[in-house]
C-alpha cells in the first residue's frame, strides 16, 4: 500500500489492536450489570469509528450506540485546546449510563468538555473507553461521572499517530494498524 511508506514505523499491528479491543470489551461486560439499562455509547466522531465499531460487536450486553462529533484539530496536528460541538446526540441520555468512545486522549479538553455535556444531557454516569492515551501531552484533566470507569488501550507515546481511523487531514483513517507519521507529510 502506498500510505505504507508514509509510515515511520508501526506501534501497534492490527493484531495487537485487535487483542486489546478485545480485552477492553471483556472489561465493559464485566463492569456493567446485565440487569441494570443498557450502557449507551457514544463514539466521538471520526476518529473513532473503527475502533466503537470493533469494540460493540464484542461486548456481550445489550447497548446502544450514537455519535457526537467535537472538532479541535481541524487540519493541523495540534489541538486548538476549545473544542467545538458540531454534530450532538440524537439518542437521550437521561438517566443511563454513558461510555464516551474516543480515539485518542491527548490534551484532555475534548474529553472533559464532552464529560460536561453527557453531565448536562442527564446521564446518570459517564465512563470513557480511550483507544489511545497520550499523558505526557495532558493539559486538562478530566473525571469520569458516578460510576464511571476510564478504560484505556495503550498509553501512547508523545508521536503524531494515525491508522485504525485516526488522521491527518482526513487521510490515513484507513490504516489496519497505528503508525508514527513521518514529519514530511503533516509539516
Amino acid at each position: 500500500m502506498a500510505l505504507d511508506s508514509h509510515i515511520e514505523k508501526v506501534l501497534w499491528t492490527a493484531g495487537e489492536i485487535s487483542d486489546r479491543v478485545a480485552e477492553l470489551a471483556a472489561e465493559i461486560t464485566s463492569d456493567c450489570s446485565p440487569n441494570s439499562p443498557a450502557p449507551a455509547l457514544v463514539g466521538v466522531a471520526t476518529g473513532a469509528f473503527v475502533f466503537l465499531a470493533d469494540l460493540v460487536r464484542q461486548i456481550k450486553l445489550p447497548i446502544s450506540v450514537d455519535f457526537i462529533r467535537a472538532d479541535s484539530y481541524g487540519a493541523g496536528t495540534e489541538s486548538t485546546g476549545a473544542p467545538r460541538l458540531s454534530l450532538d446526540l440524537k439518542l437521550d441520555v437521561t438517566g443511563k449510563h454513558v461510555i464516551l468512545v474516543e480515539d485518542i486522549v491527548d490534551t484532555g479538553s475534548t474529553v472533559a468538555s464532552l464529560i460536561a455535556h453527557l453531565e448536562k444531557k442527564g446521564a446518570s454516569s459517564v465512563s470513557v473507553c480511550a483507544f489511545l492515551d497520550k499523558p505526557a501531552r495532558r493539559k486538562v484533566e478530566f473525571r469520569v461521572v458516578g460510576s464511571g470507569n476510564y478504560y484505556r488501550g495503550f498509553e501512547c507515546p508523545d508521536y503524531f499517530v494515525v491508522g485504525y481511523g485516526m488522521d491527518f487531514a482526513e487521510a490515513y483513517r484507513n490504516l489496519p494498524y497505528v503508525g508514527v507519521l513521518k514529519p514530511e507529510f503533516y509539516s
